[in-house]
């Protein structure tokens, strides 16, 4: 028997200080809702977790940037419905000018108000959105994925197009000239019902872009979970099985460490 080398003692040191050990890794793990809460507990699995996250974020911008060119889209349609608006009024004054009952005062007053109207159409052919001009005729690049690939081509609209200009530079203060306005503006609706057919498949496209983001963070954040989250059922049996351990690891230090006592007696 001997008292300077206690080797159950250590042994049980040992012992408790690695239940206590995977006791505060399972505290941690429960109060934080992760299991992995140190690069060492799944370093593997922290790198994947981490690319999976910076992706998502990724997908979040993207989902932004559709977003904003819906609503893009959406601004320019509200102005092309006014337009239209503007342009048929156009038409029925082109129509009503030709009537060969109505005075040179008359159709001065139908030319007036077909100026002004073709004067507001002129005016929103200068709109933009958030500093960006809206009817200039450009397509703009959308990013609609995460690492900025293959951008969606939106297609632009062009309120300075020919058949625009044309039918607002008319004027109808004779039979001939409504003739020619009338022509021109029938053209104009025409180009409108196209250009307002272009802002609906690009409004179309960008909502099937925004579904796939949704969808695909969905997928990620179930992977990233799956590589992340705790376990809460397993992880409260596991913290229950380390304090069992590291209150009986005390215990049985407590008696390892009372037994070179015993070699007192030999001493009585």
């Amino acid at each position: 028997m001997v008292i300077n080398t206690n080797i159950s003692a250590q042994s049980s040191a040992q012992l408790l200080s690695q239940s206590s050990s995977m006791l505060s890794k399972s505290l941690a793990r429960l109060s934080s809702g992760s299991k992995i809460t140190s690069p060492a507990d799944d370093s593997a699995g922290l790198a994947v977790s981490m690319k999976l996250t910076a992706q998502m974020g990724r997908i979040d911008a993207a989902t932004n940037n559709v977003g904003n060119a819906t609503s893009f889209n959406q601004t320019q349609d509200g102005y092309l419905q006014k337009v239209g608006d503007a342009l048929n009024r156009m038409s029925e004054l082109a129509i009503l000018a030709q009537d060969v009952t109505k005075s040179s005062s008359d159709l001065k007053l139908y030319n007036q108000e077909y100026q002004t109207l073709g004067t507001y159409i002129t005016d929103v052919a200068t709109k933009d959105f958030n500093g960006v001009s809206l009817f200039k005729g450009t397509n703009l690049n959308v990013t609609s994925d995460s690492e900025g690939n293959n951008p969606f081509s939106m297609q632009g609209v062009n309120l300075g197009a020919a058949s625009y200009t044309s039918a607002v530079g008319d004027n109808i203060l004779d039979v001939a000239s409504a003739k020619t306005a009338l022509n021109d503006v029938k053209d104009a609706i025409s180009h409108l019902a196209g250009d307002r057919a272009t802002i609906g498949s690009n409004i179309e496209a960008l909502s099937a872009y925004s579904d796939q983001l949704g969808t695909l963070k969905n997928n990620l954040s179930a992977a990233n979970s799956r590589i992340t989250d705790v376990d809460v059922a397993q992880e409260s049996t596991n913290y229950a099985k380390y304090n069992i351990l590291v209150q009986t690891g005390t215990a049985m230090l407590a008696q390892a460490n009372a037994l070179p006592q015993s070699a007192l007696r030999l001493l009585q």
